[in-house]
Parts: C-alpha cells; structure tokens; sequence
C-alpha cells in the first residue's frame, strides 16, 4: 500500500498503545488487512514511557511461544518465576506458577519493535498525526487528522479501531479505580531477589475504601520498580503517593540508602460500566475504551493480545462484528467483587491474600484472566467471604447504573 500521507487501506488504528499496535501487528502479521495507525505526533500529546505487565499461560495455542504472545519476546524488560503475597502480619506467601511467568514489557521497547514489523511489512505504516474526528463514511469510515506538518489529512478504510481513551466512562454500578505511582530504584546494596515478584504486599495502612498493596518488581538484586497502589474512589495527589512510598521503602521495605532513577504514576478504571465496542457501522472501540481491563484487577496487556487474535480472525472470516473482550461471566463476577470490596463486606487484603493461599497457582491466574470454567469458579468462590459474596451478588443486578464524577484514566499500564 503507498506510504503517503492520507490515503485509503482495510484498517486505520487511531492510538499506538498497547491495544493500537498490537492489532496493527496482528493483523499485518496474518496478512488479513493493510493497516494504517495513526499516533501522536512527537511532544506534549505523546503518553510517558509506561510499564505493561502481564503473565503468559504455557503454550495456549500449541506453537511454543507461550500463548502467542513470544512474538514480543524482545521487547520482555524481564520475568519472574515466583509470584509473592505479603498479608498485613507481614507473613508471605511464595507460589510457583509454572509453566507460566510474570513479565515486563516498557512501552518504549514495544513500540520500537512493532514499528519496525510494520516498516517492513508492505501492508503496514505509522502516521503521525492528530486524530480529531472518526465517523462512518460510505464504504467504511473515515479519519481526519492534521499532520505534524499541519495538513489536514483524511484517511479511508474498511474499518476504524479506536483505543484513544474515553472523556468520561459509561454510567456504573459501582466504580473504583486502581492508582499508582512508581518508582525505579538503585540501591546501594544488593536488596532484591530478581525470581520473585511482589504481585502485592499489604505491609501498609489501608483506605477507608478499598484496599492498599506495595509492588515490588525486581531487575536485578540492586534495581527494581517499586510501586504503591490503591484501589478505590478517588486518586490521591503526587505528594501523597511520593510520601506513601517513602513510607514503603523506608519503613516496611527498609531498602536503606537508594536512588530514583524514574517515576511513573497511572489511573486505571475499575468499574462494572458496559464500554459499547461498535461505535457506528464500521468503528469499533479497542484497549480501555472498549472494555479490555478486568474490571477486578486493572490487567489489560493480556487480554489486548487475546482480543487482538480475536479481531483478526472475525476479520479474516468476514464477521462484522468484534467479539468482547471478556467473558459475561467474568464480567458479573467482578461485578460483585468490586461492589464487595466497594462496600465494605469484604475486607480486601485478607480476600486476596486467601485467594494465594487457598488457590493453587495456576488456577488461579487463568481464573484472574477468566480463562476457567464454571466448576473451577465454583470451588475457588466457596473459598472466599461466602455470606458477603453471596448478599452482594444477590444485591448487584438490582442497582442502578449512573455516571460517576471522577478522573478519567489513560491508557492501562498493567
């Protein structure tokens, strides 16, 4: 296809995220279409390098690349083979998930090697551009957008798949979010294990709403990211993350003297809101904005690959539709779990920390990516709160659903 600006192809991808690029890859990749992704020119409009996390599930489609996903082997910052809970008494919980491990992917390093797939392929190009409109238009659909060099261009194409973030998410039941703030550390002593990744470590004071963990990713025994997280309604300020964290290194992780190399703060939304995937006849919403974070972890890279996979099959079948993201059923279970945790009923550290304990590992990843079937979620949900869950979940499809004032999160870094 011509790689000048403007133009027609099958695909324009507005948004080169994770969920952008990723189905640019896909479907290049399998031939099935001539994708065009448009991105943000460089400066302001252009998103922080973020961290994208997420753990691969053995062999899931039988051709040795851990469940499709080695394709972005290059890009892995690192791997973890035991993943670590700490309770609030500080005991912790080792587990050995294998054959799957918790990866790192930076965004800068993915999208260096995206890009470079798409330069080579003849059916693939990056446009950089501002994205001002995207609407059906006879045939398909259409993307105006200015250029750097400040022409109007616009783009034809069978389809649009748009992952630019929502201005405001669909009215919810309940909704919480997962925020953070990160930082990459350098210590002066060797302080960290690089095999053991600190998924969540409850060592710290607790919302009234919600719940609060630390995350602990090392790199190597004198470098990690470590991270203080919160689930709940509102994010705090810089200042007040910086001096959670502070907290956290000093005082529960007692790293002794160490520098910050860099830093990086999220919102991600958690909420039981239904994110409308087909926007007109030929736009389809992808990533956050067309419901790929689970709701009840914040996890969205995973998933991107799977909906990614599933696209291009729809596509390559002739199917006008694009399947969802998640299942009903995970879905109503988060649904229930966030209101648990919203209201209360649940208290949040010991949920999850009992999860670990009381799940074996690998059944309990592929039920946090809603990969298990009904008797695997029938067994692990009699391990937790039953009264509280069962209330909540009798109470759920009986509340209304209404906007929640609060701020709208970019793209999910898990």
């Amino acid at each position: 296809m011509s790689r000048e600006p403007g133009g027609t192809s099958d695909v324009v991808v507005v948004g080169g995220g994770a969920a952008g690029l990723s189905l640019a890859y896909r479907l290049v990749e399998s031939g099935v279409a001539t994708v065009t992704v448009v991105e943000p020119p460089d400066g302001p409009p252009r998103p922080a390098e973020r961290t994208w996390c997420y753990w691969d599930q053995g062999d899931e489609d039988g051709d040795g690349d851990g469940g499709g996903d080695g394709d972005f082997d290059e890009a892995v910052t690192a791997a973890w083979p035991l993943l670590r809970v700490h309770g609030r008494d500080g005991s912790p919980l080792t587990v050995d998930p294998a054959p799957s491990r918790y990866r790192m992917v930076r965004s800068t390093a993915f999208e260096r090697l995206v890009h470079a797939r798409l330069e080579r392929s003849p059916g693939g190009r990056v446009l950089r551009a501002t994205a001002h409109s995207v609407r059906d238009a006879p045939g398909g659909a259409e993307v105006r957008c200015t250029a750097a060099d400040g022409r109007t261009l616009t783009l034809r194409s069978r389809y649009v798949f748009d992952s630019r973030p929502l201005r405001a998410l669909p009215p919810a039941r309940t909704q919480l979010f997962q925020h953070f703030r990160g930082w990459f550390v350098r210590t002066r002593t060797d302080r960290f294990d690089p095999a053991v990744a600190d998924l969540m470590d409850f060592r710290v004071p607790q919302p009234r709403h919600g719940l609060a963990f630390g995350y602990v990713l090392p790199l190597a025994p004198d470098r990690a990211l470590v991270e203080y997280t919160e689930f709940s309604r509102t994010p705090l300020t810089t200042a007040a993350y910086e001096a959670a964290l502070g907290h956290y290194t000093r005082e529960v992780l007692r790293l002794g003297e160490f520098t910050v190399d860099t830093a990086e703060q999220g919102v991600i939304p958690m909420t039981d809101a239904r994110f409308p995937r087909r926007v007109g006849t030929a736009v389809f919403r992808i990533g956050t904005a067309g419901g790929a974070t689970r709701p009840a972890t914040g996890y969205t890279f995973a998933a991107v690959q799977r909906h990614s996979r599933a696209i291009a099959a729809a596509l390559r079948d002739g199917r006008g539709n694009v399947p969802a993201p998640h299942g009903r059923r995970a879905l109503a279970m988060d649904a229930v779990l966030l209101r648990a945790l919203d209201t209360g009923r649940i208290d949040g550290p010991a949920f999850f920390t009992g999860l670990f304990r009381r799940t074996p590992p690998q059944r309990l990843l592929r039920f946090l990516d809603g990969a298990t079937s009904v008797r695997e979620e029938w067994g692990i949900g009699l391990r937790t709160p039953v009264g509280p869950m069962l209330r909540t979940a009798l109470e759920v499809p009986f509340l209304p659903r209404r906007p929640h004032p609060a701020p709208v999160p970019g793209e999910s870094p898990r």
